[in-house]
């Protein structure tokens, strides 16, 4: 007996997805998330195939002073070059011909296929860009977090967290970050193209459908994503970390979550050269709108943009929600 592997979907699969009148129904996607990061990324193609190459100051040359008679003794700069890695999401997705085919909803029951595909893609993407680290899985690249995570490196300055000790257990962090091609940006290797892409190969035969080492025909779509994170200039970037637990509405104790942001804004040398935004999960906007009733509107309204949607703003930088970051962070 020949056991099919359980990445296909199946007969019972479609027939979980037609209604009584015969056609594939719409599907309640309880498993999105609202992933907010892409409204604001920059894209920057790589200058090279593997990665992006990066060369940072790191020391400036020595100014001296001369006396009449008397010479000074030269001096440089100095640089350092990094390469930040680009990551390889991919994804394939096959759906048997009989299948697909069933009432004649061929269109219909593809494309409510294809949709979870993409917003799978859209949450690993995400999560890698907040969580990624390649130190730890080379096939990843290293997102935000494991770049603001250690309170004695040179970035240290832009790791601000309450005034309590964090646990283990009920961690979140905000994350500003100020995107620009000279600042913060996601790159995709040197002669492709930005962004998800997949591939329709349409009505296809294969010798191993569903992993059984047997020929079939099935409709196959390949999904494909290449991405890595550059972080040009870490000073526009700033994360936040509180206790969830110790937030109280008035903030006279625990974490005073706008006076953080307030501090981070300033944290960052020029808001005028880079497309700032703040990003948080549902959690810490809750903990957000908690703390802001009843203070200043100056510095937290809500606006229409030009786009007829509403966005919170702090003092006028968006605030994203973006579910991929976690509210079960270790302290920083």
């Amino acid at each position: 007996m020949t056991t099919l592997a359980a990445t296909h979907p199946t007969l019972l699969d479609a027939i979980k997805k037609t209604g009584p009148d015969g056609k594939i129904m719409p599907v309640v996607e309880m498993l999105n998330q609202q992933n907010e990061l892409w409204q604001d990324a920059v894209y920057v193609e790589a200058n090279s195939v593997a990665g992006h190459r990066t060369a940072i100051r790191t020391g400036l040359p020595t100014a001296s002073m001369k006396r009449y008679n008397l010479g000074v003794a030269p001096s440089k700069s100095r640089q350092v070059t990094i390469t930040d890695a680009i990551g390889h999401i991919y994804e394939t997705a096959e759906v048997d011909k009989d299948i697909a085919e069933l009432n004649g909803n061929t269109s219909e029951f593809l494309l409510s296929e294809h949709l979870p595909h993409i917003e799978a893609m859209n949450q690993k993407a995400s999560y890698l860009a907040i969580y990624g680290d390649e130190t730890t899985n080379p096939d990843e690249f290293t997102g935000f977090m494991c770049r603001y995570n250690d309170q004695s490196a040179e970035n240290a300055c832009n790791i601000l967290t309450s005034a309590d000790t964090p646990d283990s257990s009920d961690n979140a962090s905000i994350l500003l970050v100020g995107w620009g091609p000279v600042t913060t940006f996601f790159t995709f290797p040197k002669g492709s193209s930005a962004g998800l892409d997949y591939r329709d190969y349409g009505l296809i035969s294969t010798d191993n459908q569903g992993g059984s080492g047997l020929i079939g025909e099935v409709y196959r779509r390949i999904y494909d994503w290449k991405l890595g994170l550059v972080v040009r200039d870490w000073r526009y970037v700033v994360r936040i970390q509180i206790d969830l637990e110790n937030v109280v509405k008035d903030a006279a104790t625990g974490p005073d979550i706008p006076a953080l942001m307030a501090k981070a804004v300033r944290r960052i040398p020029n808001l005028n050269i880079c497309r700032p935004a703040f990003y948080m999960n549902r959690d810490m906007l809750d903990a957000l709108d908690l703390q802001r009733t009843g203070r200043s509107t100056m510095a937290y309204q809500t606006i229409e943009d030009a786009d007829g949607k509403i966005v919170d703003t702090f003092r006028k930088i968006p605030i994203r929600r973006n579910d991929a970051m976690l509210s079960t962070e270790s302290g920083v």
